[in-house]
């Protein structure tokens, strides 16, 4: 496979907000690591999730064999959306904090062996879930996670308050409000009648019950819903702490359900989407649905 690699074009593209240095020693750096394994490397810097997207539909109409996304779980999401149902094959350089996909794919954190793994690694296809037309790689989620999420956000840039003082904030105003959603989910021709705080969509089933927030495989073609039961204040702080720190609860706090797709319906207008870390506004109803085999990922042998 790596001589099969160094015949074919790949573009590696970096979420310029993953590491310091300047731009173009980054981007030198980077380039003579690929040529040490005997890889030639094209290396873009995006500056903006819609920069990475364009680099990446670029790279696969043209009919780029490999696309290698370098940040975090946002990052490797906006990639691979743009090479899903493609034959161009997805590298990973796990920069960001968390690293979910990186890890569940057991690929290696250190930059060095990632960069092997692209270049001498053997290529599996996983599914990918989505909802109303957007990819997840790991997970979505409606409720309490999504809200801190915005809230922080806009406390980081309404008054530029740090990421963890504005945590802290919107995690104190989203347990003020104790929010609950009503919802009508749909799963296999059943309607269930929901009230509750938080709903989180696996992209395939997560170890125990989402307590270690790890999969053991994601090509077994179905989403894993997980629906909380009425907690109390505190059980939701420990929820927004836990999936801030990629350590989600116990599998007796949840209804658990396993489908390749289903739709979510409320009466409200829109409701914040959370898709890998990244929260979007949505119209409901919410189709969500498996995309089996949809995506090329390159693992290690």
């Amino acid at each position: 496979m790596h001589e099969e690699h160094q015949l074919e074009r790949v573009v590696v593209l970096i979420n310029a907000s993953a590491g310091s240095g300047s731009d173009a020693a980054r981007v030198a750096a980077l380039a003579q690591q690929f040529r040490q394994h005997g890889q030639l490397v094209d290396v873009l810097l995006a500056h903006s999730g819609a920069d990475l997207i364009n680099h990446a539909r670029q790279a696969v109409a043209q009919g780029v064999a490999t696309v290698v996304a370098g940040g975090g779980d946002g990052t490797i999401n906006a990639v691979a959306a743009a090479l899903v149902g493609s034959r161009t094959r997805l590298g990973v350089l796990p920069l960001g904090t968390l690293n979910h996909f990186a890890k569940d794919m057991h690929i290696p954190l250190a930059l060095e062996a990632a960069i092997a793994t692209v270049v001498h690694g053997q290529v599996v296809q996983v599914d990918v879930g989505e909802v109303n037309g957007r990819i997840f790689l790991n997970n979505s989620s409606l409720g309490i996670y999504p809200d801190i999420v915005r809230d922080r956000e806009q406390q980081q840039r309404r008054f530029g308050r740090g990421k963890w003082p504005a945590f802290g904030r919107a995690v104190f105003a989203a347990l003020r409000r104790f929010p609950f959603l009503s919802l009508d989910l749909t799963i296999d021709g059943v309607q269930h009648t929901r009230r509750t705080p938080f709903i989180f969509i696996g992209n395939n089933e997560y170890q125990q019950g989402l307590s270690t927030g790890r999969r053991n495989r994601l090509d077994a073609g179905h989403l894993c819903l997980y629906v909380a039961q009425r907690p109390t204040r505190l059980t939701l702080l420990r929820y927004a702490l836990q999936l801030l720190f990629g350590k989600l609860v116990q599998a007796r706090d949840f209804d658990v359900l396993q489908t390749t797709a289903l739709t979510i319906a409320t009466r409200r207008r829109h409701l914040r989407v959370a898709t890998d870390g990244e929260v979007t506004r949505m119209k409901p109803p919410l189709h969500y649905r498996s995309l089996p085999a949809a995506l090329q990922v390159i693992v290690p042998r």
